[in-house]
């Protein structure tokens, strides 16, 4: 099965959908904010989970209560529906989680 990139009115269409996403070059991202470090890194270890489940791995940068991921299709080269649907379901762990 092949994997396509989107377009630029693809992923501008889908990130309407997700408001809190944003896309800075060729990958989307958003920072994430709990309430401590502790609830941060609870998120990472489900997202981890998940990006195993899914073999489709986030770039993840961590400073203390807020989390950024960042998320690229590299088999296909840029953005895809892959991505977009990885970042819903970080948004429902973070809803979860607590996020702020």
């Amino acid at each position: 099965m092949s994997i396509v990139k989107l377009t630029d009115s693809e992923i501008a269409a889908r990130l309407e959908t997700l408001p809190e996403w944003s896309q800075p070059g060729e990958e989307i991202q958003r920072t994430f904010r709990f309430r401590d470090f502790v609830a941060a890194m609870a998120f990472v270890e489900e997202v981890a989970a998940h990006a195993e489940a899914v073999q489709h791995h986030p770039d993840i940068l961590i400073r203390y209560s807020r989390v950024t991921l960042s998320l690229s299709t590299h088999d296909a080269g840029g953005i895809t529906d892959k991505d977009f649907d990885f970042a819903a379901k970080a948004d429902a762990i973070a809803s979860a989680s607590g996020v702020k």
